[in-house]
């Protein structure tokens, strides 16, 4: 890989660092070409420490959530921003942006936008009409002005080519190619041994991700033990349901966790799920991490149809998908999956031809390339 000259890119998200692999990445690779990187986000009272081979600056904030949150990290990160050594700012979703932008401005500095979502799009403020009027206002503003802009898939650059007429470059949450460390035991892992694993896993177990009727599904399941890993607003619900249902032996509950870790579950599974529903723009154009790490990790994949999670799993013809969110038309696709050998046969080599195709490796040339022409 070419290297570049030594300049320093501030890079900034408002999550707290520890399981973003997107900006992970992105840092391993802007690090590779010789930057000097320094990663801003907000330190929360559950933070791991992180080990990264850059800097990384973590704020403590006084309020962590809400409009205040998001009206103090920027105030404070443009007076970061304004006053640091940088050549390159590079903004990380819309709640980044505005702080970006007008330090951008003022030092003359170029401006990478990394759009992860459909900002405006996302479920939890499509009834707060302020909230999100303000956000489509901050973007209305912004976005046309931009000239070097990132999202994770075609769906969501097309769906901003239409309202501002800007070309988009794609750049997927793809995982490294998987490094092979030795696989602990069921045992080790505390995983029953008598069942077949599923798993579900993501930084936002939320509603409508369809993971409600997955626990359901396994009242018409005996075979199956359910792995939910992760934290979200649906939690709480998920295990009083576990209870009510009498499911406490088939349903298993992990936090959030470092990404190799949460990879050695992930490769003992049989299945994983990706059942996100169709109920804002935000999801019906998304393209789930989980959908990749189940590639890497060998696990054959029962999804919702959404666009662009349908396009990957017929290309590479690595899984099922369900027609509807009903427990039982659930259940029967999950027993589908694991007991049909002929299927499972072709996934397993189609699994390997996909994870060799989507990997970072791969993936990464499109931000290499952006950054060269920034570079003149």
């Amino acid at each position: 890989m070419k290297k570049m000259k030594n300049k320093r890119i501030i890079m900034s998200v408002t999550n707290d660092l520890t399981t973003d692999q997107r900006v992970r990445k992105v840092c391993e690779t802007l690090t590779g070409l010789d930057y000097d990187i320094l990663l801003i986000g907000r330190i929360l009272p559950d933070s791991a420490n992180l080990n990264r081979p850059y800097a990384c600056k973590r704020m403590k904030l006084f309020f962590n959530k809400g409009a205040l949150f998001y009206a103090e990290y920027n105030l404070r990160l443009f007076f970061l921003l304004l006053f640091s050594k940088v050549d390159i700012y590079h903004s990380n979703d819309l709640d980044t942006l505005l702080a970006n932008y007008l330090a951008s401005k003022i030092r003359r500095k170029p401006i990478v936008y990394d759009s992860h979502e459909y900002f405006t799009g996302v479920p939890e403020i499509q009834n707060r009409k302020l909230v999100k009027n303000t956000w489509k206002i901050i973007e209305g503003w912004i976005f046309p002005k931009l000239k070097h802009v990132f999202t994770v898939n075609q769906s969501i650059a097309d769906l901003y080519k239409k309202e501002y007429d800007k070309d988009i470059q794609i750049l997927r949450n793809i995982p490294h190619k998987l490094e092979l460390t030795r696989l602990k035991s069921k045992a080790e892992l505390n995983i029953p041994d008598d069942k077949n694993l599923i798993i579900t896993q993501g930084a936002g177990i939320n509603i409508d991700r369809g993971i409600e009727e997955a626990v359901e599904a396994l009242q018409y399941l005996d075979d199956v033990c359910l792995m939910i890993i992760g934290n979200g607003d649906v939690i709480p619900k998920l295990k009083k349901m576990v209870v009510k249902l009498n499911l406490k032996n088939s349903v298993i509950f992990r936090d959030r966790m470092p990404y190799d870790k949460m990879m050695q579950y992930t490769r003992h599974a049989q299945l994983g799920l990706t059942l996100d529903k169709n109920t804002n723009i935000n999801y019906k154009l998304s393209l789930p991490n989980k959908l990749f790490d189940y590639v890497h990790a060998g696990t054959p994949v029962l999804a919702t149809r959404l666009v662009e999670v349908e396009k990957v799993i017929k290309k590479y013809d690595i899984g099922l998908f369900i027609d509807k969110h009903e427990p039982k038309h659930i259940a029967q696709q999950i027993k589908r999956a694991l007991n049909d050998e002929k299927l499972n046969s072709k996934w397993t080599l189609n699994l390997k031809r996909a994870a060799a195709e989507l990997q970072w490796e791969n993936e990464e040339k499109t931000l290499i390339k952006a950054y060269k022409k920034i570079e003149g």
